[in-house]
């Protein structure tokens, strides 16, 4: 927040090359702010405000900036000051930096890590994409539980600066297996030669190190947890993934589901580092299907052509009719898909979500039906532009309505339950998608309720 304030006070001082200024500044702000300036001001600029800072504080710097700034960086500064910074990052900031780099690119970078640091980071990149291998951190504090609380505090205090995370530790047997986990906060309210075995409780929860990192994100909220240890299939301690590791993963999982659910392939990098041509790319294979679509619906209204020809006035309602259905089915779908996410509902559920769907597809039908009937009745007192057989015209919109409106809340709610049982995201059940499989269907019940009503009269 207050980085933001003074952007104009730090960019008159960049104008200026008053960076004996500059430095007194950004060296009282905090590093998520000094990154948000680094990414606001001009490429040739970033470097020489990157290197004002202490070591200390451009490392941290460094882990909150945007990849695109990152790499754009990397290219300015000199190999001595990106070695020094890899060395420094966290493991699990690092690697999420080295797997959207170029393969080439991230051989030349490990080879400038130092060895203990270039084994962690061949460790953590060799887990498959997405698992939780891949954001763990293999910084820890592990104790015996046959340590005192005196002898845990003595640890802490010795090891405490080298890892991210202190406030659980993690206690393994001899071979490295893990048994259970206590906080800091027991140890310090213990009495200081109470043994760890008397401690613990054997409530802890662990992930796989090759789980989806979709599994870390659900964990974490259904137990309301911090950190969650690591293991591998023997059960070894291998890691911990901690709350901000998984905040990075639901940003970026609720990224990817919005950005298909608005009818486009997910972006694999931020907007602005996405080329023109990959975004046409990415934007091009869903509106060409959509576009196909749409024109099924306009063969649908030449179907009936004839009875537009005879009923003008039915085309009026056109717009409003499949507009409905599409809007009643982009909100099933999305209220479907948010809930799946959420693990709300699974695919044992459809049959619940169908019959809520139904119900609820009916009573907005003819909501919206009686507003549109009453349209129609109202126009009527003061014209006659619906002519002498207004009130069946307002009686088809209504039963068109309801039947419209009803076919699009099942669609929307469905069709994520079809695509996950066929293994694909239901997120890709975009909002754009419901809402032309629905102008299709809604052309088609419209002119089949008018052509059973109003046949013998406007028909």
């Amino acid at each position: 927040m207050l980085g933001q304030l003074l952007q104009p006070e730090i960019k008159e001082l960049i104008n200026a090359r008053n960076w004996s200024v500059l430095k007194k500044i950004l060296i009282d702000l905090h590093p998520s702010e000094i990154a948000d300036i680094i990414g606001d001001i001009a490429e040739n600029d970033r470097a020489i405000v990157f290197r004002l800072l202490p070591k200390e504080l451009s490392f941290s710097t460094f882990e909150y900036l945007d990849f695109n700034v990152q790499e754009q960086l990397m290219k300015s500064l000199g190999q001595e000051e990106v070695a020094a910074i890899l060395n420094e990052m966290s493991p699990d900031d690092r690697t999420e930096l080295l797997e959207d780099l170029p393969g080439p690119v991230v051989k030349k970078l490990i080879r400038l890590l130092s060895p203990e640091e270039r084994k962690i980071a061949d460790t953590l990149l060799g887990y498959p994409e997405d698992s939780i291998g891949r954001i763990m951190t293999p910084d820890f504090i592990t104790i015996k539980s046959n340590m005192t609380a005196s002898g845990v505090l003595n640890k802490v205090r010795e090891v405490g600066k080298k890892v991210e995370y202190i406030d659980t530790l993690f206690i393994t047997d001899d071979s490295g297996k893990l048994m259970d986990e206590i906080t800091l906060k027991d140890v310090l309210l213990a009495e200081s030669d109470t043994q760890v075995n008397l401690l613990m409780n054997k409530s802890y929860v662990s992930l796989l190190v090759t789980d989806n990192q979709e599994k870390a994100v659900t964990t974490f909220r259904e137990y309301d947890l911090y950190v969650i240890p690591v293991v591998n299939n023997e059960n070894y301690l291998v890691g911990i993934v901690t709350a901000d590791d998984v905040i990075d993963v639901i940003e970026e999982e609720t990224t990817e589901d919005i950005q298909k659910f608005g009818g486009m392939e997910a972006l694999e990098m931020p907007y602005k580092s996405v080329s023109v041509f990959e975004m046409v790319r990415k934007r091009a294979g869903w509106l060409i299907l959509l576009f196909l679509g749409e024109m099924i619906t306009t063969y649908a209204m030449g179907v009936f052509e004839n009875e537009i020809a005879k009923a003008v006035v039915l085309a009026l309602f056109i717009p409003l009719i499949i507009s409905s259905g599409g809007n009643t089915g982009s909100q099933a779908a999305t209220l479907t898909i948010r809930s799946m996410a959420l693990g709300e509902i699974t695919l044992r559920d459809w049959w619940l979500i169908m019959r809520r769907e139904i119900i609820t597809g009916i009573m907005l039908g003819i909501t919206l039906g009686a507003i549109g009937f009453f349209r129609v009745a109202i126009t009527t007192t003061y014209s006659n532009f619906f002519g002498e057989y207004w009130f069946l015209i307002g009686i088809t919109v209504w039963v068109t309505l309801i039947g419209v409106v009803l076919y699009g809340t099942i669609a929307g709610s469905m069709l994520p339950f079809i695509l996950s049982k066929l293994k694909f995201d239901p997120a890709t059940s975009s909002a754009p998608f419901i809402a032309t499989l629905v102008d299709v269907t809604g052309v088609v019940i419209y002119f089949s309720v008018a052509k059973f009503l109003l046949t013998g009269t406007l028909l």
